[in-house]
């Protein structure tokens, strides 16, 4: 079923176009390493308050944040592994908390029709999370394809996420993805992920292709393009 992991890591988000994406692969040449799973149909299930209370508290920048998504690499059955991840973020550090378990023990645990699994560190941080914010309810749909690098040497992550779709619908990790597309055309969303600093290389290609950090958030991005403008409809 997989295992039980706990992240910390600095996260730096970057909007870059196609071309941008292919000069940096190959400016850093051979010190791109394909990741384990190289490329990767991501698909995940955003769970908030019926009023949006954790979004709409990201989105105002506060020093700390959390969030709650179910998480898979693929079209599940209702016997397939999901992850629960439990995510963190305070000042610039994040926190990552994941949980595999069946989807539908997954998703049963998070509706409160089935008992939760057994108990373990990550299980209770969980369960803590969902008596706090309660009820919470799957809200949004979210996929995108994912190319993923690691950096010879170090402890670096790259990934280009691309084609990235969201809905207010279908939201079960059972369906294929699609939805609203939340990138332009030829718009690529490029993240750095690390346990310190970034490599000289890498920062200098960075400087030198006029590359800055954007405050890019898929669920945030998701929620002020279609939930936002939905409710103020109404």
């Amino acid at each position: 079923m997989g295992y039980q992991t706990v992240f910390k890591r600095y996260e730096m988000k970057y909007l870059i176009s196609e071309e941008e994406a292919c000069a940096l692969l190959a400016a850093m040449g051979d010190s791109m390493i394909p990741d384990r799973y190289p490329r990767a149909t991501v698909r995940n299930v955003y769970y908030d308050t019926e009023d949006f209370r954790l979004i709409r508290a990201s989105i105002e920048r506060p020093i700390f944040k959390e969030k709650l998504r179910l998480r898979s690499y693929a079209q599940l059955g209702a016997q397939d592994c999901a992850f629960i991840e439990l995510k963190r973020k305070y000042r610039h550090e994040v926190y990552k908390r994941r949980l595999p378990l069946p989807l539908c023990e997954a998703e049963g645990w998070l509706a409160h029709t089935k008992s939760p699994p057994a108990p373990t560190q990550i299980a209770e941080e969980i369960a803590y999370f969902l008596s706090f914010y309660q009820p919470l309810l799957p809200r949004v749909f979210l996929s995108y394809e994912r190319e993923a690098y690691l950096l010879a040497g170090t402890d670096v992550r790259i990934t280009l996420d691309r084609n990235i779709l969201a809905r207010t619908d279908g939201l079960s990790l059972s369906l294929p993805p699609g939805g609203t597309p939340l990138l332009p055309e030829g718009q690529v969303l490029m993240e750095l992920k690390c346990g310190g600093g970034l490599p000289l290389p890498l920062v200098s290609h960075l400087s030198q292709g006029g590359i800055y950090k954007s405050r890019f958030s898929k669920y945030g991005e998701a929620y002020k393009r279609i939930i936002f403008e939905t409710l103020h409809r109404k």
